[in-house]
């Protein structure tokens, strides 16, 4: 068998082995299985809302479900682990299995979605959508659809952050599909980020000491302006009215000197016969 075959039969037998526990734990609340191959054998991982029911009594249905996946799909050694599945609201095939039974017990269709819509986004799940297709109301098929919160359909998030399940309705007048895709609260969208300040060195404390106001210096006052140096001539011409005697005498001084005239000539000629 070439490789290329070999990984379509292995996906043919996981399907297979998933539709059979759908069909045996669908009390049990089944919400899906991971297959993985080991060198012992085949590991299968059980998820289910009430783990007691898939094993039994004295684990008489957990034997019986080993019997027929070795007999039925040649499973090499099967070994099945049952584990709890949590929060049934955030599993999409718990959900859809809860939305098919509804619709099998005779609620409307819009009801029944409008209510599981509403009780998954109550729990706190990012998103959901859920899908409606078959003969609802007439002998004509038709789809609806319900859609809350954030949803991706494409690309690698869709793969990794979405989780998805499938149901089947049985009724009267035909099947019904359903169809639900649920974003869980712990899984991040790639557009979604936070942005944060940036981180502050801390601030050192220090001491600053007040010191008086020094005084502001004056200004010097202006110096007087240096004498020029007068030539000789200027220096002859302001000393001469100070050396020549003033031509005017006041008439006191002109009185006092003419009787000292007139005693002058007096005096000589008294002189004169005391000679003789």
């Amino acid at each position: 068998m070439s490789v290329e075959k070999k990984f379509v039969q292995d996906g043919f037998t996981k399907a297979l082995v998933d539709e059979y526990l759908a069909k045996e734990l669908n009390r049990a609340g089944y919400g899906g299985m991971i297959l993985n191959r080991t060198p012992m054998g085949t590991q299968i991982t059980v998820y289910a809302e009430k783990p007691g029911m898939v094993i039994g009594k004295g684990g008489k249905l957990i034997r019986k479900i080993t019997r027929d996946l070795d007999r039925r799909f040649r499973l090499d050694n099967p070994q099945i682990d049952v584990q709890d599945v949590g929060r049934g609201d955030y599993n999409a095939r718990v959900v859809a299995n809860r939305l098919a039974s509804s619709l099998e017990r005779g609620w409307y269709f819009r009801k029944a979605g409008q209510s599981m819509l509403r009780r998954v986004m109550e729990s706190g799940a990012k998103g959901c959508e859920i899908i409606i297709s078959g003969k609802l109301t007439g002998p004509r098929s038709r789809t609806e659809k319900f859609v809350a919160g954030y949803i991706k359909h494409s690309g690698k998030p869709a793969d990794e952050i979405v989780d998805t399940g499938y149901s089947v309705a049985v009724k009267k007048l035909g099947v019904i599909g359903c169809q639900v895709r649920i974003i869980p609260p712990d899984k991040t969208p790639p557009d979604q980020f936070n942005i944060t300040a940036a981180p502050q060195a801390p601030v050192e404390e220090r001491s600053f000491e007040v010191k008086p106001a020094e005084p502001v210096a004056t200004s010097a006052p202006a110096a007087a302006p240096a004498e020029e140096k007068k030539s000789e001539l200027d220096a002859l011409l302001e000393s001469e009215p100070s050396q020549t005697p003033s031509a005017t005498a006041s008439p006191e001084v002109v009185e006092e000197s003419a009787p000292a005239q007139e005693a002058q000539p007096q005096a000589e000629s008294e002189a004169k016969p005391a000679q003789e």
